[in-house]
């Protein structure tokens, strides 16, 4: 079984891009956050930072008790998503790259000829010089070779900053002892416990499992899957249907006044309404998701009849919004979530007699969707929020920027809804 992947992870992402970018946060400890509070959490630590026992998840108040002169840097989505195509590029000039990750995550199959220790571990070295004079010395990534790919992912873990791990078939099972059951990606908090309780403590023990006893413990095939995968053997991912569009938002202490969360609603429905037709979908449900500020989590939902267009969009909003302020009488209001479900493309969609007798005006419902549409070109070709519906553009400036949400990439042109 020869080394078959290669996978890079850039070490401390954004944290090192800022670094990048700004050379007078060089060698400094920093973290990044999505707002500037001191009662957020830091969603990216430079290693500087790390050293400090600062972390992602910390609390950007007790890093600052950890670090006095620690900065923190308001996150720029934006370039972290910019230098994301440029590092792609980079990596493609040495391998062609078949896995995108996440954010901060790709990966590329070596070719026959590409197999051997000697050559892999020098297509990785030319990668990372490649990064240094494409991109900049101070994005620095690891790199795992493996048989497949999910242990191309887990060597690439191995060491950090600007690691290099090869893990050979002959190897597998001697190297996967050293680890824990955590270091293994997809064992969250979650899946350890439920290792534990059914004695499973250790690599050892798990390596020793039959493939059925696996898929019991995962109550799935993905543990019958994994069995595999630590053996060796490459398992194709099953292509994912896109299911839902949605944005969220954890609101500064400035905008979390109930008047002003409603805007901040206003604006991610917009926009999740934008990437939906440029996805060319539409929708037949609308959530939307509101956390009190210290206070528990309220859901609506709302169905549509033709999905499509802002203003049926809006007004499904406002009515699950003044449902909830009926139940919930907020104060403030900490966070704000809108999502689209029940997608469908639209050269499929299929009116029904319902959707024919609730819409009572179809060519109106069309030209909405026009008009809605109209806009996106609008605002795509002059700027974010050039014509917007429900409030004034310039309220929306400190919020509506596109987020980097786990391992979803944004498309540049999100940069514009």
């Amino acid at each position: 079984m020869n080394l078959r992947f290669l996978f890079l992870d850039l070490n401390s992402y954004f944290a090192s891009v800022e670094q990048q970018r700004k050379p007078d946060l060089r060698g400094e400890p920093l973290i990044v956050v999505p707002v500037m509070t001191d009662y957020t959490s830091a969603i990216a630590a430079s290693y500087e930072a790390k050293a400090l026992g600062i972390k992602t998840g910390t609390r950007v108040k007790d890093a600052k008790a950890m670090c006095p002169g620690l900065k923190v840097v308001l996150a720029d989505h934006h370039a972290y998503v910019d230098y994301h195509h440029r590092i792609h590029a980079a990596m493609e000039e040495c391998l062609p790259v078949s896995i995108v990750a996440s954010i901060d995550e790709f990966g590329g199959e070596l070719m026959a000829n590409e197999r051997s220790p000697e050559e892999a571990i020098a297509i990785a070295y030319e990668i990372k010089e490649t990064l240094r004079k494409r991109v900049g010395h101070h994005i620095k990534a690891s790199i795992g070779i493996a048989p497949n790919r999910y242990l191309a992912k887990v060597a690439c873990d191995m060491q950090k900053p600007d690691g290099l791990t090869v893990i050979e078939a002959k190897d597998i099972h001697h190297r996967l002892l050293q680890l824990t059951l955590r270091d293994l990606p997809g064992v969250g908090p979650n899946m350890e416990q439920r290792l534990l309780q059914a004695g499973i403590r250790s690599m050892e023990q798990l390596l020793a499992l039959e493939p059925k006893h696996m898929r019991r413990i995962w109550h799935s095939v993905a543990g019958e899957q994994l069995y595999y995968r630590l053996r060796g053997v490459e398992i194709a991912e099953v292509p994912t249907k896109r299911s839902t569009v949605g944005h969220s938002h954890v609101l500064g202490p400035e905008w979390r006044p109930a008047a002003l969360a409603y805007v901040v609603a206003q604006r991610l429905t917009l926009k999740a309404g934008s990437r939906l037709r440029r996805m060319e979908y539409m929708a037949r449900r609308m959530d939307l998701s509101v956390r009190v500020e210290n206070g528990p989590r309220f859901a609506y939902r709302a169905n549509l009849t033709s999905g499509c267009d802002n203003h049926q969009f809006l007004h499904a909003l406002l009515a699950m919004w003044e449902e909830m302020l009926r139940e919930a009488n907020p104060a403030r209001i900490k966070k704000v979530s809108v999502t689209l479900h029940g997608l469908s493309p639209l050269h499929e969609q299929q009116p029904d007699l319902l959707d024919a007798i609730e819409a009572s005006h179809p060519q109106r419902a069309e030209r909405l969707a026009e008009l809605s549409r109209a806009m996106d070109t609008v605002n795509a070709k002059y700027g974010r929020d050039t014509v917007v519906m429900g409030f004034l553009p310039r309220a929306s400036t400190q919020f509506s920027g596109t987020r980097i949400a786990f391992t979803r990439v944004p498309d540049i042109e999100e940069f514009h809804e």
